[in-house]
């Protein structure tokens, strides 16, 4: 029996809340997306982070999109250690809902919830 190798998709640069959304959309299912490389707890966090204002805001912003988007059922999400203190952060695609009482654009944009 032959297996399928995981490739995983790594962005060039660091990814949008708005296109980890547009890649959940599109992904089939076993799809694989590394949307943030590093330590993600402390790279929001300004007294450990290098990243402006504005791009520990959106990563902010996009780990909390990913982890709406496990709840959600539409990914898995996955951690690869690749160094000390180095992660690799990867949504694994799942299969979309078959009847959705909203369409999956409408459930994507909705706001997540505050915890």
């Amino acid at each position: 029996m032959e297996t399928t190798p995981f490739i995983t998709v790594r962005a060039s640069r660091p990814l949008s809340e708005i296109e980890f959304c547009a890649w959940v959309a599109q992904a089939v299912p076993g799809d694989r997306l590394e949307y943030h490389r590093g330590f993600l707890v402390l790279d929001i966090f300004p007294v450990f982070s290098g990243l402006s204002d504005a791009a520990r805001a959106e990563l902010s912003r996009l780990g909390s999109r990913a982890f709406w988007a496990a709840e959600q059922g539409l990914v898995h999400l996955v951690q690869e250690r690749v160094g000390p203190d180095q992660f690799a952060y990867i949504a694994v695609a799942r299969p979309k809902p078959k009847a959705a009482a909203v369409s999956l654009s409408e459930l994507l944009l909705a706001e997540p919830e505050a915890a």
